[in-house]
């Protein structure tokens, strides 16, 4: 019996690194205010709204070409890499946007899925927030707390 395998907790914290680390590539608006802000927001909206009304409001703002839509597009496209490609609780069809593909399976999946996808986008987002305000900073204009 080995014990070198990583936990899922160990994974969820292994892909959120390397998550942060593709946002450390952003431009510096993105990189230094809107990745960390919307990684801290969306576990409140996914709670408030659901999690496809969350990601729905995200791939809306994702539009902006210079307001913080690469940002936006990242933290959609590395959710949607971890539920749907790490995990495989979801499909998605192989020509989808891929800052899309999470919403194609919440919409076209189950009751089943829905409830998954949302209590694991929950658990791997507790890891991309601390990573992103230990490497990014929290996202917050005055950050006069220290």
């Amino acid at each position: 019996m080995s014990h070198d395998r990583p936990t899922l907790d160990q994974l969820r914290a292994q892909h959120a690194w390397q998550a942060v680390e593709q946002a450390l590539k952003l431009n510096s608006e993105d990189k230094e205010k809107t990745f960390p802000r919307e990684t801290k927001r969306l576990p409140m909206r996914i709670k408030t709204a659901g999690l496809g009304q969350a990601l729905a409001f995200l791939s809306a703002k994702a539009k902006e070409k210079d307001q913080g839509g690469a940002a936006r597009r990242l933290l959609l496209v590395q959710l949607g890499k971890w539920i749907l490609d790490e995990r495989r609780l979801g499909s998605h069809s192989p020509d989808t946007d891929e800052h899309r593909a999470l919403i194609q399976a919440i919409i076209n999946g189950n009751a089943d899925l829905l409830r998954r996808a949302t209590e694991e986008a929950l658990l791997y987002l507790q890891w991309l927030t601390r990573f992103s305000e230990a490497e990014l900073g929290t996202g917050e204009e005055s950050d006069n707390a220290g």
